[in-house]
């Protein structure tokens, strides 16, 4: 059972050997203000405007924050300003076009600002639940659970995925559970950046030179930058796909 106020996220861990399904959660009722307001800078989602507001009644600064936010759609704007006994004012809580456009400009910046004080634990609340913005902030995040987090987010895109299997900064351990999970390897284009990533350890590299195309393992094979065990497994594998 879900109850108001939680967004709930069921998940199996990446690794298909494991069986037990984990269950995290983001209690939108008790959430601090900033975890909030970076959801709700980050959302496109109509409904979470909504759901985080009925699950926050009891906490006017965090109806205020929805009411004065540009982007709150209006069904959420009126459902607050009922709550806060507040007249209906279309005009409530809006910015001029300005400061619209002034926010819109510099919101990665104050997003990423904002990130960057939060706790760790926080920062891993954000990585379950947040939208692509986050996400990709966190990417680059120095503490390692907060960078494997992203990995559960259930809205994570396989061009996300495929970002991370080819950047050099990935953790190892990262690079590892994305190897393991049988859906996620069905994409070309992240075995593929997983193979020819010289972070990959090189047997997740090796095991999967098989899978790669003909033209780009003349690439590989005379790529200096991967170890020599993957280098010689694409030469090998081009000898034996040669016309006989």
């Amino acid at each position: 059972m879900t109850f108001p106020g939680s967004a709930i996220l069921h998940t199996r861990g990446r690794n298909q050997m494991e069986e037990t399904p984990k269950l995290i959660g983001l209690d939108y009722a008790t959430a601090s203000q900033d975890i909030i307001e970076i959801l709700l800078e980050d959302t496109s989602e109509p409904a979470v405007f909504e759901e985080v507001a009925r699950a926050n009644l009891h906490r006017p600064e965090i109806l205020r924050l929805i009411l004065e936010y540009p982007d709150t759609p209006e069904e959420a704007r009126k459902f607050v300003e009922e709550h806060l006994s507040m007249p209906v004012k279309a005009s409530l809580g809006l910015v001029k076009a300005e400061r619209a456009k002034e926010a819109r400009e510099t919101r990665g910046e104050s997003l990423t600002s904002k990130i960057q004080k939060l706790t760790v634990s926080a920062r891993i609340q954000l990585a379950l639940k947040g939208g692509r913005e986050i996400r990709g902030i966190l990417a680059r995040d120095t503490n390692k659970e907060v960078m494997l987090s992203i990995l559960e987010n259930g809205k994570i895109t396989e061009s996300e995925i495929e970002t991370i299997a080819r950047s050099r900064q990935s953790l190892e351990e990262a690079l590892r559970r994305i190897a393991r999970n049988r859906e996620w390897m069905r994409n070309y284009a992240v075995v593929h950046a997983l193979v020819t990533n010289p972070k990959t350890p090189a047997g997740i590299a090796v095991s999967h030179v098989s899978d790669l195309k003909t033209k780009d393992l003349i690439i590989l094979e005379r790529n200096k930058n991967l170890a020599e065990a993957v280098r010689s497994a694409g030469k090998k594998l081009l000898h034996a796909r040669k016309p006989k």
